[in-house]
């Protein structure tokens, strides 16, 4: 196939998965770069990325890393009854400091991370909103405490490029919330309007953030630098998974001795399959996230990788029914929706 052809209806060619490999290590490349790095032209790489984009398969976000604002994450798994979890779901997505809405294979749990920025967010949802829905029957809710680093970022694709193209790209320009620094302290509040147009496109112009905030394009290019550099900035890129080809995700909720936690979790972290691996408070003490091309795949993966770790005392297994939210993202099915304009925090 000639590689300036764009097939709608593909999955991805090899073209597409070294694009998106390019994206996951620099979300913000440009295409001039990007398309030097990969031999083709700037017009190819963004029209490539254009259709990853139109098909639903892709999206680029600007997210916020709360551990830095001295405020952890947390994922929840919410019990629900069969008739109001998908409905319990729907409302989760509209909440703006939760990401990850699923609503389980079981059909009447749903999980989410909440990101609150201050403790006052944290308690008004842990404390109040959900115990008020009616929703909700049954709440864990899990302490994020550490967060493994992948040795390559889902879905790992640098096997696509040659040595020369991964040194080009360089070393992976994403921040995680363990490198964060302690002493820094972020005041956010001048920066609630460049956060929200980042949260809707990672990839949004200097030129159209200082339209949107105000500011000249000098200074939001130095007030992202700020922030990234204290760890509060990040860019994340969400899939479509199902249009990639892989049709189960699954999180993986394990019990380990506490002198095994960081072996299995780094072990984890190693496995292809895996897109996140954190250390958690509550009944299991690690929470990962696998994605599997089909039910076969993660039974290999169960009884094969998994099996051969040592510590593991127990584990549950919950695959995703559907997808709603993911880091910023909404889900139709099995494609990235755009998000609509929202209005800056107050």
């Amino acid at each position: 196939m000639n590689i300036e052809t764009v097939n709608e209806s593909s999955v991805l060619d090899l073209l597409d998965k070294q694009i998106v490999h390019g994206l996951v290590t620099d979300p913000r490349i440009s295409f001039a770069r990007l398309g030097a790095i990969l031999g083709v032209s700037e017009q190819t790489a963004a029209r490539r990325c254009g259709a990853l984009r139109r098909r639903g398969m892709i999206h680029v976000s600007g997210l916020v890393n709360t551990v830095p604002l001295g405020s952890p994450s947390w994922i929840l798994r919410l019990q629900s009854t069969p008739d109001k979890a998908l409905r319990l779901a729907e409302a989760l997505t509209r909440l703006p400091d939760v990401a990850w809405v699923q609503l389980l294979s079981t059909g009447s749990e749903v999980t989410c991370v909440s990101r609150p920025r201050t403790l006052e967010q944290r308690d008004r949802l842990l404390l109040d909103t959900l115990p008020r829905a009616s929703q909700v029957t049954g709440m864990i809710a899990h302490e994020i405490i550490h967060r493994f680093p992948l040795d390559e970022e889902w879905p790992r694709y640098s096997r696509l490029l040659s040595p020369e193209q991964l040194r080009e790209l360089g070393a992976s320009r994403r921040l995680k919330a363990d490198r964060a620094d302690p002493d820094v302290t972020v005041d956010l509040s001048d920066d609630e309007t460049l956060l929200a147009v980042l949260a809707r496109d990672g990839r949004a112009s200097y030129a159209r953030l200082a339209a949107e905030t105000g500011w000249s394009a000098t200074r939001v290019a130095r007030r992202m630098a700020e922030l990234t550099a204290a760890g509060v900035l990040y860019l994340d890129v969400d899939f479509a998974i199902e249009r990639m080809g892989y049709a189960v995700r699954a999180s993986l909720w394990l019990r380990t001795h506490p002198a095994d936690l960081h072996a299995v979790g780094t072990a984890i972290a190693g496995h292809p399959e895996t897109a996140y691996v954190a250390a958690t408070t509550g009944p299991t003490n690690i929470v990962a996230t696998i994605v599997c091309r089909d039910t076969a795949h993660l039974y290999r993966y169960l009884t094969e990788r998994l099996g051969a770790l040592d510590g593991i005392v127990g584990v549950e297994v919950t695959p995703a029914l559907r997808v709603l939210k993911q880091a910023q993202s909404m889900l139709r099915t099995d494609r990235i929706v755009p998000a609509a304009p929202a209005a800056a925090r107050r």
